[in-house]
């Protein structure tokens, strides 16, 4: 028996849900989403990208990461992992980073539909970019370190400074990218070294790179807490899920749950 669309999402329903959950064409708003967990929607990808900049085209702007995953260090993949006599032929083969054509498909089609969006920025680190679009696009994205990317020169920083907000639409704070920055400012995880490919002077070069060990366990703690301080407004729309709320208050809240909670004397 074939199935039958019952909810179908279109763009002006996403539109009017969004506007009722307190997005205005003003903010600067970090973005994560999941096209599944609408169920289905009308054009696709396609629509959901649509419908966000239709909201910022007066002075807002999006951004949403666009991490490819798999330009960085072999020895640390996991599902799948990889043989340790392998590491070295991984790393030479992967192709250096490119921000148009690099593989982002662990972010999904909608930030990989949005990332080709005319007029759309995009931050040069070759593993942790971000992309974004609108007003404050460049300054969002103009500056992100190769070391410790997410960071004080990172976009994270700049949504935090300029009071950005976030969307989550279908996914959960576990993925709430910007929250990483509470991580690198309470000290709360030890360095690492990490590693990507990148073309320099016409030629693909593994370039090595420091940062922590960051963990997003926590964040579904900190969600708890915000939560009870009523931070986070929520709705639905189709069978998705949306989740909207400060992104410099989350990142408040999840410095000060690590600085209660984990703390590396060594790095202090």
């Amino acid at each position: 028996m074939n199935k039958m669309v019952a909810e179908p999402v279109t763009k002006q329903q996403l539109i009017d849900t969004l506007k009722r959950l307190g997005v205005s064409g003003g903010q600067i708003i970090e973005v994560h989403a999941s096209l599944s967990a609408f169920g289905y929607v009308v054009g696709g990808a396609e629509t959901v990208v649509d419908a966000l900049m239709e909201i910022a085209k007066n002075g807002g702007t999006i951004l949403m990461p666009i991490q490819s995953t798999e330009n960085s260090e072999p020895s640390k993949w996991k599902n799948p992992s990889i043989l340790p006599s392998k590491y070295k032929e991984v790393r030479n083969s992967i192709p250096a980073y490119h921000q148009q054509t690099c593989d982002i498909h662990s972010m999904g089609a909608i930030a990989e539909n949005f990332r080709h969006r005319e007029g759309v920025c995009i931050s040069a680190h070759p593993s942790l970019s971000y992309a974004a679009w609108g007003r404050y696009a460049k300054l969002l994205c103009n500056r992100q370190s190769l070391h410790f990317p997410l960071a004080e020169e990172s976009p994270c920083a700049r949504l935090y400074e300029l009071k950005g907000k976030v969307l989550l639409l279908g996914v959960d704070f576990d993925k709430c990218t910007c929250m990483h920055l509470a991580e690198y400012r309470c000290d709360c995880r030890p360095i690492a070294i990490d590693g990507a490919c990148i073309e320099e002077d016409g030629s693909e070069v593994w370039k090595k790179y420091l940062d922590l060990s960051t963990d997003n366990s926590a964040f579904m703690k900190v969600k708890a807490i915000m939560a009870r301080k009523n931070m986070i407004r929520e709705t639905t729309l189709g069978n998705c899920k949306i989740q909207y709320f400060s992104g410099s208050q989350a990142i408040d809240e999840a410095t000060k749950y690590f600085e209660k909670t984990v703390v590396y004397d060594l790095y202090r």
